[in-house]
């Protein structure tokens, strides 16, 4: 059974691909994202995304719902949905607990372990990116230990400084921007998630994963020298399952 399709007012158009948020579901909505990129459909302003969903947003003025309804049903027989190239996995330098990771404690109290078992359980593993959202380049990633499961602030911080590391309920991201949040921050990447200037300006793709590498303050401040200098190249590895 495919993907079921439904109108977001009169100029967006959503595909569902059923309640499972897994690895398998995600790959899927690349797949036909990918396909409706190739198609290059002047009419077509946005593609987004989401954990379990595919909205498309047109021009009201070059199509009707029912063209594009259309043009999604062309593309269902043609996808596949094994990835078109290898996934990587982004190593992410990160500096945990104080004074960047300010609530590491609080994450290690609420789960009854101490601060140096949440470390090692957060680096122990590969987060899968199932999306960007929220802010340009801020990863939406799987795989969280519900060990370490915290619930976000009861008020929001009004600034989190770029490059922290955060986790909200089973979910963990990085701040690619200064922002207001309610993350539980446990450490922070010395990394540049985004750059306008640079190409791409977003340093991820979805459908990849990352993997967060501890490092002492004398590394981090090392780090932000070199990419201060664009000097500064991150490490990525192929992913090979596990």
């Amino acid at each position: 059974m495919g993907p079921t399709i439904t109108p977001i007012g009169d100029c967006g158009i959503r595909i569902h691909f059923g309640d499972e948020v897994s690895v398998k579901t995600n790959q899927k909505i690349i797949a036909y994202k990918s396909l409706l990129e190739k198609k290059d459909c002047e009419g077509i302003t946005d593609i987004v995304p989401g954990y379990t969903t595919l909205s498309l947003f047109y021009d009201p003025s070059r199509y009707t719902y029912k063209q594009m309804f259309h043009i999604i049903e062309e593309i269902h027989d043609k996808v596949k949905i094994a990835p078109e190239k290898k996934a990587v996995i982004y190593h992410i330098p990160t500096c945990y607990g104080e004074p960047y990771g300010v609530d590491l404690h609080v994450v290690a109290k609420c789960n009854g372990i101490s601060p140096e078992e949440v470390i090692a359980i957060h680096s122990g593993k590969n987060y899968y990116i199932y999306m960007l959202g929220f802010l340009p380049g801020f990863p939406y990633l799987g795989g969280l230990e519900k060990r370490i499961a915290t619930p976000r602030l009861d008020t929001p911080r009004l600034k989190v400084p770029a490059g922290s590391v955060g986790i909200a309920g089973e979910q963990t991201g990085i701040y690619p921007l200064d922002s207001p949040g309610g993350w539980r921050i446990i450490g922070r990447t010395p990394v540049k998630l985004f750059e306008p200037e640079r190409e791409p300006s977003i340093l991820f793709e979805a459908g990849n994963y990352i993997r967060f590498e501890p490092i002492e303050a004398d590394e981090f401040h090392v780090i932000i020298e070199k990419v201060e200098n664009a000097a500064y190249r991150i490490k990525t590895t192929e992913y090979v399952g596990g």
